[in-house]
């Protein structure tokens, strides 16, 4: 008999995802889950980039099957799953798992939303495929990662592989269909870091396609079109092509005895998931100590060597790029307290005081800060006054781990706070509201004709 590829083994664990068989732990994550979704996203489409995703495609084609997040405007599922993805993971608020470096709900939630609400799907049937997709994208991202993620964005790459799985539970693929759809996701992943060089919009469509191509793939899988089955572990497959030393095991190691989505981690401030360990731990010697601006010589960031390829920009000229500074992240935390949206602007980037702690940081590689990522993403911040005084403290990890969470009502809160603005107080309390008994509901046009 022919030994099952890995492609098999993830499928047949999708066809086999029941509700009935859910945890009340894994429920209540992916209905966090889905209102962070919600939260981030239509926030997002406040944003320069946002307002171009709606100006641009918000009219591409005039099917009334799912809601566009940003205006309730309807259109095909394909295209409102592109948009609402895209503009999910702009404000950089969105949810990301340690150990795959996936922010899991950009790419995942927006098919989900869609396609349940083209077919008039139920909250279980909704949760069932939220499930099921986490688990196959941050399996995924554990095998390739560290190493995946020095040239890939993990959410474009591996994302496209948790659309496919989602949009094929919803659609009722069989196991053999499944095959085909995450053979031919893996042969389409994509999503290079380039980008961040410049601080282009590019890290915005990675979500965006992959949530589009899982669609894509699921529905000619359906219709019976083939993909590899081979496509992790083939020679010239996923798993050989994008990373060094890929471990397979990752892929089936316990599963189906827990789900991956109740390692979630929700993000409580607005910036690259790898600014907040600095942030929280220059928050607690701030706290601890009473630091002053004023009295600082010197800040050492001590972290892992993909914070120092990724956010180590000590001279952002724009929102996006201080999105990826630890350097002005640390600035916003001394000087203001926990980073919010409103610490995201011009005028700050150009402070001359913000900038002048952003001259006193520096951040520096830890061989045994290195050594605990991915599974860990831990900080150590010291501070040196100009007195020559010398304090410092070590997160081992950040609030909203899930080894640190933030407690439910923290993450209501964080999203009302997004919503409000936009919706208004009573459509924000219905929205909150009806996702937090999503699974009572049997038809998910309600929620978002909310929005209409």
């Amino acid at each position: 008999m022919n030994k099952k590829s890995l492609t098999e083994i993830l499928s047949e664990f999708v066809v086999a995802t029941k509700y009935e068989n859910f945890p009340e732990k894994t429920i209540n994550i992916a209905k966090l889950s889905l209102l962070d979704f919600y939260g981030s996203t239509i926030a997002g489409f406040s944003t320069k980039a946002g307002k171009i995703f709606l100006d641009s495609l918000c009219d591409l084609d005039g099917k009334g099957e799912s809601t566009i997040l940003g205006n309730g405007n309807k259109t095909s599922s394909l295209t409102a799953a592109f948009i609402n993805a895209g503009c999910c993971h702009i404000l950089e608020f969105d949810d990301i798992h340690k150990g795959s470096t996936v922010h899991p709900g950009a790419p995942i939630m927006p098919v989900c939303v869609a396609l349940a609400e083209k077919h008039n799907l139920s909250g279980k049937r909704l949760i069932e495929a939220i499930v099921a997709g986490y688990e196959i994208a941050i399996r995924i991202g554990e095998a390739v990662n560290p190493s995946h993620y020095y040239y890939w964005h993990n959410t474009g790459t591996c994302g496209v592989f948790d659309a496919a799985a989602a949009a094929g539970k919803l659609l009722g693929l069989n196991e053999n269909q499944l095959v085909n759809a995450l053979g031919n996701a893996g042969s389409i992943a994509a999503g290079l870091w380039e980008f961040i060089s410049e601080g282009a919009m590019t890290k915005h469509l990675h979500p965006a396609n992959a949530a589009k191509n899982g669609i894509i793939v699921s529905l000619l899988a359906k219709k019976g079109f083939t993909g590899s089955k081979y496509i992790l572990e083939g020679k010239k497959g996923f798993f050989n092509a994008m990373a060094k030393n890929a471990d397979k095991n990752k892929i089936i190691n316990d599963l189906g005895v827990s789900y991956k989505i109740d390692e979630n981690c929700f993000k409580l401030y607005p910036s690259c998931r790898h600014t907040h360990p600095p942030i929280d731990a220059i928050l607690l010697l701030k706290e601890k100590y009473n630091i002053k601006t004023s009295e600082i010589k010197k800040i050492i960031i001590e972290t892992y060597s993909a914070t120092l390829e990724i956010a180590s920009n000590c001279n952002p000229k724009s929102i996006y790029e201080a999105k990826f500074s630890v350097p002005y992240c640390v600035a916003i935390a001394l000087s203001f307290g926990k980073p919010k949206l409103e610490h995201f602007k011009n005028e700050l980037i150009n402070d001359e005081k913000i900038k002048k702690i952003i001259e006193k940081t520096d951040l520096v590689l830890s061989s045994t800060i290195e050594k605990e990522y991915p599974n860990k993403w831990p900080a150590k911040a010291i501070v040196i006054t100009n007195e020559n005084k010398t304090f410092e403290e070590y997160v081992e990890y950040p609030i909203g781990d899930f080894e640190n969470p933030a407690d439910e009502q923290m993450l209501i809160e964080k999203n009302r706070d997004l919503l409000r603005p936009i919706i208004g107080d009573r459509i924000t309390d219905k929205v909150i509201n009806t996702i937090l008994k999503i699974d009572n509901i049997e038809n998910l046009n309600m929620l978002n004709d909310m929005l209409t």
